[in-house]
């Protein structure tokens, strides 16, 4: 089951387009480059606002969609 969501970037490798997010509750989450890519940013610095999509619960839980609160999210319904 896909759930979105907002998050605060925590950290990110341009090297290898990976990092993770907080969640608001303060949970880290991380990214790999798919859902780097998949959110169409170039760069993204840590205390940025962001927009993400996760799938799986509990520690299975990973982010598959990443990209900047202000920007579209393709995946989104409604």
């Amino acid at each position: 089951m896909l759930s979105a969501m907002q998050a605060t970037a925590f950290t990110f490798d341009p090297g290898t387009r990976a990092g993770s997010v907080l969640l608001d509750d303060g949970t880290p989450v991380p990214f790999d480059a798919a859902a780097f890519d998949a959110g169409g940013l170039r760069l993204l610095r840590p205390g940025q606002r962001v927009r993400i999509r996760t799938e799986g619960e509990g520690a299975e839980r990973r982010v598959v969609f990443v990209t900047l609160q202000t920007f579209p999210d393709p995946g989104a319904e409604g």
